[in-house]
C-alpha cells in the first residue's frame, strides 16, 4: 500500500496543483534573495557580535561530565461524536543518549495521561492543552536527569494555563475542567521549581522550534524581516553560542486569572501567580549550533543557569551528544517526544471503537444507537 504521505497531491484537482507548483520559481527566488543578503553581509553579521561580546564558544566553557538528559512532549485529542466528545491528553518523557557512567535506573512510568467524555463545548480543547502542559511540567520536574529539556518556550505554560482558566469561567462544570481546577496548584508549584531552578544539579532548558523573538537582532539593528534564529543558523559555525541575553519583554505584562479557582487553592495560588512573573523576567535566552547538519536551537533557561559557567556548560554538553544524529534537527530525547505525542490522533479512532464494543455488551437498547451516536465527525489534536 502506498502511504499518503508518499502522494501529496492525490486528492487535489491536477489543474490546482499545477498551479500551486508553477509558483515554486518565484517563491526560490523571494527565499534566494534573502539568503544571498545574510552570505554578503554575514563577516559583517560576525565582526558585530565579536564587537559585542555576544559570540561565545563552547570550548570557552568549563569541563564537564557528559550530563544524563530526557525529554518532556505532551499532546492532546478531542474526538467529535454525534452525542458526546471523547477527549484524551498525554505527556511523555523520554531519556536522551545515556553517559557509558550512568547506572541509575529511572523506574516507569514516564508518562501522564487522561481520558474522559464531555458534553459539546466549543472551549474544550482549550482546557485540554491547559491539562496536558500542566503534566508535561510534572514529568518535567520529577525526572532526575541533570539537563531535562522541553518542547515549546518556556513562556508557553502561562500562557496556556491563562487561556484555560478564561475558558473554565465560561464553561458548565466538565470533568476536565476539574481536573485542571485541582491540579492547577501542583502544575503552578511545578512551573515555579523550572523558572527558578534552585537546585544546582539540575537544569530545565526550553528548545522552542518557532518563534518570532528577536533580542539580539533587536541589540545588534538586524532586518525586522529576520528572526534571531534564522540570522544565527547562517552566521554561527558548529560549537558557537551566543551569550545568554535577557528574554525580550512582552507587549503587555504577564497575567495569569485566577478567578475560578476554588477558595482553598486561591491563596497559595496567588503566591506562586506572583513568584512566577517575576522569575518570567529573569528568563535568558542563548542560540546554540551543535552541527554543521543543524541549525541554531533556540534555548530558553533560567537565569541561575545561564550565569553560571559550569551548569551552562552542562546544558551545552548536553546538546552537543543528544543533536549527534544527522536525521534529527532538535536533541534526541525531544526528537522522540515528539514523534510518540503526535501519533495520538491517530489513536482516537481506535479508542472510540474499542468503547463502542464495550457498549454494545452492556447496553440494552438497540444497537443502531450507538453507531448512531458515537459517528465522529472529526478529530482535533494539538500540541
Amino acid at each position: 500500500m502506498i502511504r499518503d504521505q508518499e502522494r501529496p497531491f492525490a486528492e487535489l484537482p491536477a489543474a490546482l496543483v499545477e498551479e500551486l507548483l508553477s509558483h515554486s520559481g518565484r517563491l526560490s527566488e523571494q527565499i534566494g534573495d534573502d539568503l544571498q543578503k545574510i552570505r554578503q553581509k554575514r563577516q559583517e553579521i560576525r565582526e558585530s557580535l565579536e564587537r559585542s561580546g555576544l559570540l561565545r564558544r563552547e570550548g570557552d566553557l568549563p569541563a564537564v561530565a557528559p550530563p544524563t538528559t530526557c525529554g518532556i512532549d505532551g499532546a492532546y485529542a478531542v474526538e467529535r461524536l454525534i452525542a458526546k466528545d471523547l477527549v484524551a491528553v498525554v505527556a511523555v518523557a523520554v531519556e536522551g543518549l545515556t553517559p557509558p557512567s550512568e547506572t541509575r535506573f529511572w523506574p516507569e512510568p514516564r508518562y501522564r495521561s487522561y481520558t474522559t467524555t464531555e458534553g459539546h463545548e466549543e472551549e474544550i480543547g482549550t482546557i485540554a492543552r491547559g491539562v496536558m502542559i500542566g503534566m508535561e511540567l510534572e514529568l518535567a520536574v520529577q525526572a532526575p536527569h541533570e539537563v531535562v529539556f522541553l518542547d515549546g518556550s518556556l513562556t508557553t505554560p502561562l500562557i496556556y494555563f491563562n487561556q484555560a482558566l478564561n475558558r473554565a469561567k465560561e464553561v458548565p462544570d466538565l470533568a476536565l475542567k476539574g481536573c485542571f481546577l485541582e491540579q492547577i496548584e501542583k502544575y503552578l508549584q511545578a512551573y515555579w521549581n523550572i523558572l527558578r531552578a534552585g537546585r544546582t544539579d539540575r537544569a530545565w532548558v526550553a528548545v522552542p522550534k518557532y518563534s518570532v523573538r528577536r533580542e539580539i537582532g533587536q541589540r545588534l539593528g538586524w532586518p525586522r524581516r529576520i528572526d534571531d534564529r534564522a540570522m544565527l543558523t547562517n552566521v554561527l559555525e558548529p560549537g558557537e553560542y551566543t551569550a545568554p541575553q535577557p528574554l525580550e519583554a512582552p507587549q503587555q505584562p504577564w497575567h495569569l486569572t485566577l478567578d475560578p479557582l476554588y477558595e482553598q487553592n486561591r491563596q497559595e495560588a496567588e503566591r506562586l501567580r506572583s513568584d512566577i512573573v517575576q522569575l518570567l523576567n529573569e528568563i535568558r535566552v542563548t542560540y546554540y549550533r551543535p552541527r554543521s547538519w543543524l541549525p541554531a536551537l533556540r534555548l530558553e533557561m533560567s537565569r541561575s543557569v545561564a550565569e553560571t559557567p559550569a551548569r551552562l556548560a552542562s546544558v551545552i554538553q548536553a546538546l552537543h551528544y543528544q543533536c549527534s544524529a544527522p536525521g534529527m534537527l532538535e536533541p534526541y530525547p525531544l526528537y522522540l517526544a515528539d514523534r510518540m505525542v503526535k501519533h495520538l490522533g491517530r489513536v482516537m479512532p481506535t479508542l472510540r471503537q474499542v468503547t463502542s464494543q464495550w457498549l454494545a455488551k452492556a447496553y440494552s437498547g438497540d444497537l443502531n444507537d450507538i453507531f448512531l451516536n458515537l459517528h465522529s465527525y472529526r478529530t482535533e489534536s494539538g500540541r
